[in-house]
């Protein structure tokens, strides 16, 4: 049996950056450090990082006065700003910034009188925080049976935007049914999905005719994770979320002779090893890399606080 690793896979530079802003202000102010939400979708990385000492909470209600807070990589809602305002905490955001370009591509159309419609997965956080920037002018539409669900007047001026995380394969399903029915709809000039969630995705394509099965290291809430196992399913090969090497059942490996293994963007590469380390305990004898992409993507760290908590769309 042989084991097909894809590349790039795991962390994207939003979540690096994200783990580290925690890290630092851990270091820096030492615990207890607040952080709203999972600061990614990975139950690897926040067990590592409560550890350390942070502290996750639903919303900044549940953090005392004048702490230190920690907003997630999915970014948040105008309201949480105003939250950490009026509770005077020291506020480190840590929203992707490709998500926040996102954030800035709403407010822009939505003070334009445009329309927006949001193709992404309804309650997911990113989706909830994008959704905020401007409630009254947006809607979402989750798959290309809600194009028909859709009521827009032939003469409001639209655009189409998206969650970072989606199915490249889906939203372009959403986006020409979307403008088979309005011609004249709106889409940037700069694709809203991530270069790390297409990276991935191309790459879990460029391996799937030479696989039985593909193992997507993941966790169960992370989107772009999901978006991987449906790429593989729809060109033919088995595909399976999982949290580590725990999760494998054996049956799976019955009857496969190569078995393919990816991660999503949240994913430590110590549990991809993991994971490949029960598959050589299984049967596997070789392991191959194939690289799809090089990816050399970084982004600044948020300035450690303190700082005064402030809706940044008064500042962008």
């Amino acid at each position: 049996m042989q084991a097909v690793v894809a590349k790039p896979r795991g962390f994207c530079a939003g979540v690096e950056r994200a783990i580290r802003a925690v890290e630092l202000a851990l270091e820096h102010y030492g615990p207890p450090v607040y952080v709203r939400k999972e600061i990614v979708h990975n139950s690897h990385v926040v067990q590592r990082l409560r550890a350390l000492g942070a502290t996750f909470v639903d919303e900044l209600d549940e953090v005392p006065p004048g702490a230190v807070a920690i907003l997630s990589a999915h970014g948040s809602p105008p309201e949480v700003y105003a939250e950490a305002k009026r509770r005077k905490l020291r506020l480190m955001d840590a929203t992707c910034p490709l998500v926040r370009k996102v954030h800035l591509e709403v407010r822009r159309y939505a003070s334009r009188g445009y329309r927006v419609i949001l193709i992404g997965h309804a309650g997911h956080d990113e989706v909830i925080g994008t959704m905020g920037q401007a409630p009254g002018a947006t809607v979402l539409v989750e798959n290309v049976a809600g194009v028909d669900q859709l009521q827009l007047a032939a003469e409001q001026p639209a655009v189409i935007l998206t969650q970072t995380t989606l199915s490249q394969d889906d939203a372009r399903d959403i986006v020409e049914a979307l403008r088979g029915r309005w011609p004249r709809l709106e889409v940037p000039a700069a694709d809203d999905i991530c270069y790390a969630t297409q990276n991935r995705q191309t790459a879990v394509k460029q391996i799937c005719d030479r696989i039985e099965l593909l193992l997507v290291v993941g966790s169960q809430n992370s989107s772009n994770s999901r978006r991987l196992t449906e790429v593989a399913r729809a060109r033919g090969a088995r595909a399976y979320l999982i949290d580590g090497p725990d999760q494998i059942d054996p049956a799976w490996l019955t009857g496969a002779e190569r078995v393919g293994v990816t991660s999503g963007a949240s994913a430590p590469e110590d549990v991809v090893q993991g994971v490949l380390a029960y598959l050589r305990q299984h049967g596997v004898e070789r392991v191959e890399e194939v690289e799809a992409a090089d990816e050399r993507v970084t982004f600044t760290l948020p300035t450690l606080p303190p700082v005064t908590a402030q809706d940044p769309s008064k500042s962008s």
